[in-house]
């Protein structure tokens, strides 16, 4: 491989783990070649009220969001559910250089939404053709699973149905 072609990497996960009785936690880790990031949050259930935040953000050449801290603990009360990032944008701003935590913190709560749903998704039936059908019912019931996640990003089979019928509302 040549020296003077750009090389660069980035690995995204989101996990979630019981925190104690009634508490979730999620954790949502940023690794790339210019930056290191993590954001996790606490969540009360059944209501699924964030119960705390914190994070951190490191990258080679931004600024560091000198009021992080801050920031997190404005979405401390907050219940997750529709309309996270219109809700997470309007508490922890809206400005280009705070875009990835926003979307690290909606990450976070997809992943509480996701584990809630582990039930639904063991009923899928055994054979490929109906996991499919099932899989993709599923997000077309619930648009929020698009993009959330490998298996419901675009263009793949399961979203096929969704980006269709959108496609056709267009």
């Amino acid at each position: 491989m040549s020296s003077n072609i750009l090389q660069f990497s980035l690995n995204r996960c989101t996990s979630v783990e019981n925190a104690g009785p009634g508490l979730l936690r999620s954790t949502c880790r940023l690794q790339d070649t210019l930056s290191h990031a993590e954001v996790s949050i606490t969540v009360q259930l059944p209501g699924l009220e964030i119960q705390s935040a914190e994070g951190f953000f490191a990258h080679a050449y931004l600024e560091p969001v000198a009021d992080l801290a801050q920031r997190l603990q404005r979405i401390v009360g907050v219940r997750v559910g529709s309309g996270m990032g219109k809700i997470l944008r309007g508490l922890l701003g809206d400005a280009e250089s705070l875009e990835q935590l926003v979307y690290m913190v909606e990450e976070a709560c997809d992943g509480v939404i996701l584990s809630l749903t582990r039930k639904i998704l063991a009923q899928a039936p055994d054979d490929e053709a109906g996991k499919v059908a099932f899989y993709s019912n599923m997000v077309q019931e619930n648009v929020r699973l698009y993009d959330r996640c490998a298996a419901f990003g675009k263009g793949t089979p399961l979203v096929r149905g969704l980006e269709a019928a959108q496609r056709e509302g267009e």
